[in-house]
């Protein structure tokens, strides 16, 4: 079967958002059903290559996973983290939702938060919203100088280089969805008591720029797709798809890092043999 990382993978060149499909599965051909299955199928497996992760911190592994979700409002950004993310070992897992620069934030070059937010060895860290915010709003609303954007995206592609250099595996995923599935999910908003809390009016003033974003989210992937740190584009109307294309690249990553046990730091032996005397006086 062809790898999701293979098939989700941005194709070299100019982008062009609306000639990629939102409500497609590729590499799937099964119902809805076939795949929520297909998902909680893959929790056993990733969470034990988690754990195998995370122990290879005692040999001094460098080794750790960051998960980048960006997209539209109501694309699900939030569902994934449910339905994808919570099938690892939360102990394990570094979730950080960038919301405005705080002060103290403003006062330091742009990827200073995100340098600060970076996960450690053995981690899964999950950005909801990323660096990315700072060369695509900035874009949208004019906050900040053309020139200085374009500086962003080549401060963007040295900074993830040298995680990636440094043992970060940078999974990027753009979760495309179309505005009129954007328009059906933002009415579930208002229809449903339950989903008040998700929704602002600052929504519908975002949706009216829903086609400076859309270049400006263009202009983001070209420049900042590369051979260290690739962009994958999800389709997303299909919420079930979405949370299953991200957990297979998150378990095709893991498989990838080829992770095995780590060899024991001690004398096995003789530890069953002290295990044997019982030390343990009532």
């Amino acid at each position: 079967m062809t790898r999701f990382s293979t098939l989700l993978r941005l194709p070299p060149g100019p982008v062009d958002l609306r000639s990629i499909p939102t409500d497609t599965s590729p590499g799937f051909s099964g119902s809805r059903h076939d795949g929520e299955l297909a998902l909680a199928g893959l929790g056993p497996e990733l969470a034990d290559l988690q754990e195998r992760m995370w122990a290879q911190r005692i040999t001094g592994s460098s080794r750790r996973i960051l998960l980048v979700l960006q997209g539209m409002d109501t694309s699900g950004k939030g569902g994934t983290l449910r339905h994808t993310v919570g099938l690892a070992d939360p102990q394990g897992v570094r979730i950080h939702a960038f919301k405005a620069p705080t002060a103290e934030e403003r006062a330091h070059d742009f990827l200073w938060r995100i340098e600060l937010a970076m996960p450690e060895s053995g981690y899964i860290g999950v950005f909801d919203r990323s660096h990315y915010e700072d060369v695509l709003v900035h874009r949208v609303r004019k906050l900040t100088p053309l020139a200085e954007i374009e500086r962003r995206y080549l401060a963007i592609n040295a900074f993830e280089a040298h995680h990636v250099g440094a043992g970060t595996t940078i999974i990027k995923c753009m979760l495309h969805i179309s505005p009129g599935e954007q328009k059906v999910r933002l009415r579930r908003r208002l229809e449903h008591p339950s989903k008040y809390w998700k929704y602002s009016p600052g929504d519908l003033d975002d949706r009216a720029l829903w086609g400076a974003y859309r270049r400006a989210y263009e202009l983001a992937l070209e420049r900042t797709h590369t051979q260290a740190a690739p962009w994958h584009v999800i389709p997303s109307d299909k919420k079930w798809y979405r949370n299953l294309a991200v957990g297979q690249l998150l378990m095709e990553a893991l498989r990838g890092m080829r992770l095995e046990w780590p060899p024991a730091q001690f004398d096995v032996e003789a530890e069953k043999r002290r295990l044997d005397r019982d030390p343990v006086i009532e």
